[in-house]
């Protein structure tokens, strides 16, 4: 082999595969046997993917989508495994939702887009030719370019780029220098300070068995008065809860009557206790005593679902669909005005808190407001739709019994109503199980302020006494999250929180005098109390020089 290789032979053969290396591409070049002469082709067996070269040059470019636009964390796959959303499932509520969970999310997708988006490079300016005015009539020949090699390396102090390495170096506060794992921006965003959000205790404090509450959503069997007494209605029951001492007495029981409890309410101010019945009779107990002080027999001629009072004026609403008010101070038992603007049952009553108009809902997926002052509202009499929703113009009539406004929006019963306590005018209601949606209207012009789509039908409504948040009671959903107590901001109608532990639906919800806790109530004869809306640390009243009513002698 030695003589062959140093023969003119074997010279000629090395020269001539030395020129075949130099001249054809290394990717498309034919591999020499130098003993046979014999090529082969590249593709072969001896150049399979193993081979990183060969795999390198023949897959070097592989395409990069961008993903500027767009949502982070469906492109990097960190959307939640729940399915494509229906308009029935908008709004989902979660099972363990909070805002400090909420904020931290918001967070982390704007970090992360921040992190993953590349920083759009900053273009030089192309000095533009000056035209003249002969040279603007001309077209210019085409011209070969100049060769310019691809990747051109040039002294950073021969550029006048301010941000050039040098230039960009002498600033302390350059990437360069930095010992965070991520930019600026990022870095930024984490130290600046956030919004100090609240937090609610997920767990009831206190839990009450509650034996025979009934499981029936056209019925309103909890209420807390302003003296700190619980009245719960359980069957021919009811009873009174004191929540300074945890004690309990019977205040009535109508198994001698052969009745039910049906609904109960506290009146503003003192220990008067309005009962209604499942046979349309309504009695009013005085807690101290634990006395009946007033019995009308023949209030409805069905059952008495809702009660409210106005001072001295006790309203309720029946399945008969009449809504009567009565003046306790009066020893008739016939009511001073009656109304009748549902055509079902009325499943919820509830007074303004300024002793402004009622607001009543039905089974008939219907809201009127009613202003016993005899107020009407400029308006043409007839039917008016407003931008935001549908209203009956009920109010220009003669007839002093028509409701003011009447709203058409909800698709399911009525029964959750809250006038805002902190807002003049503005009423909350909640739909059943068809509809789902808490709706804000303005009372005063009769429009739709807002709604919001929660997912499961809505049972109660109450705002906060401290806060601008309203909390709301779920029953039946279309969802995995049933059985919800959650806490909305208003007027952002964010999620606060929200509360779980109930096995059946939400169906009563109370509030106690000093605003601190609510108290619910389920189908399953649980009375759960919750520390929703605890007193802020270092609370108490600062003096001020803006408080002139102390400086009054």
């Amino acid at each position: 082999m030695s003589g062959l290789k140093n023969s003119p032979f074997g010279k000629r053969l090395r020269a001539t595969y030395q020129d075949n290396e130099e001249d054809g591409p290394r990717r498309n070049r034919q591999r020499v046997n130098p003993i046979f002469y014999t090529a082969t082709s590249s593709t072969t067996k001896d150049a399979t993917p193993e081979s990183p070269i060969t795999t390198r040059d023949m897959y070097g470019d592989r395409f990069v989508p961008s993903r500027d636009a767009g949502d982070m964390r469906t492109s990097y796959h960190l959307m939640d495994e729940s399915g494509p959303s229906t308009p029935s499932k908008s709004r989902i509520i979660p099972t363990e939702s909070d805002a400090l969970k909420e904020q931290a999310n918001a967070i982390f997708t704007s970090i992360l887009h921040t992190e993953v988006t590349p920083p759009s490079p900053r273009r030089p300016t192309s000095p533009q030719r000056p035209t003249t005015s002969s040279s603007a009539t001309t077209t210019l020949p085409p011209s070969t370019p100049t060769r310019k090699r691809i990747f051109h390396y040039t002294s950073p102090a021969t550029s006048a780029n301010p941000s050039t390495p040098t230039r960009r170096l002498d600033t302390p506060t350059d990437e360069a220098y930095s010992m965070s794992p991520v930019r600026a921006e990022s870095r930024q965003l984490l130290e600046s300070p956030h919004r100090q959000l609240r937090s609610v205790c997920k767990t009831p404090y206190r839990v009450l068995d509650a034996p025979d509450l009934a499981d029936d959503f056209y019925l309103n069997l909890v209420d807390w008065s302003n003296t700190n007494v619980l009245g719960v209605g359980l069957g021919s029951c009811v009873y009174l809860w004191t929540a300074h001492n945890a004690a309990v007495s019977k205040l009535c029981d109508l198994a001698g009557s052969n009745d039910t409890v049906s609904s109960v309410s506290w009146v503003q101010k003192g220990t008067l206790l309005a009962i209604g019945t499942l046979s349309g009779r309504m009695h009013i107990y005085d807690a101290n005593t634990l006395q009946v002080q007033r019995s009308y027999n023949n209030a409805h001629t069905q059952r008495i679902g809702a009660l409210a009072w106005n001072s001295h004026i006790l309203s309720s609403g029946s399945r008969d669909r009449m809504v009567h008010h009565r003046d306790v101070r009066e020893p008739t038992h016939r009511p001073f005005k009656r109304c009748a603007g549902h055509r079902q049952e009325v499943c919820g009553l509830k007074w303004a808190r300024d002793g402004g108009p009622l607001a009543s809902g039905g089974n008939d997926n219907k809201v009127c407001i009613w202003d016993l002052r005899g107020s009407k509202r400029a308006s043409v009499a007839g039917s008016s739709t407003s931008g935001s929703g549908s209203v009956e113009d009920a109010g220009g009539s003669g007839s002093g019994d028509a409701p003011l406004w009447k709203f058409h929006e909800h698709t399911a019963a009525v029964k959750a109503l809250a006038w805002d306590p902190h807002v003049s005018g503005v009423l909350a209601t909640g739909g059943g199980t068809q509809d789902k949606h808490i709706r804000f209207w303005n009372t005063f012009n009769g429009t739709m302020l807002s709604e919001l789509d929660t997912g499961s039908q809505v049972c109660n409504l109450i705002w906060s006494l401290t806060s601008h948040e309203l909390v709301s009671t779920h029953g039946f959903s279309s969802t995995t999250a049933q059985n919800q107590i959650c806490i909305w901001k208003y007027p952002t109608l964010n999620m606060v929180a929200s509360l779980t532990g109930h096995t059946h639906r939400v169906l009563y919800l109370a509030m106690s005098p000093d605003g601190e806790t609510i108290v619910t109530g389920a189908g399953d004869e649980t009375l759960r109390f919750w520390n929703a809306f605890p007193k802020k640390e270092g609370g108490e009243k600062r003096e001020t020089r803006l408080d002139y009513g102390r400086l009054i002698r």
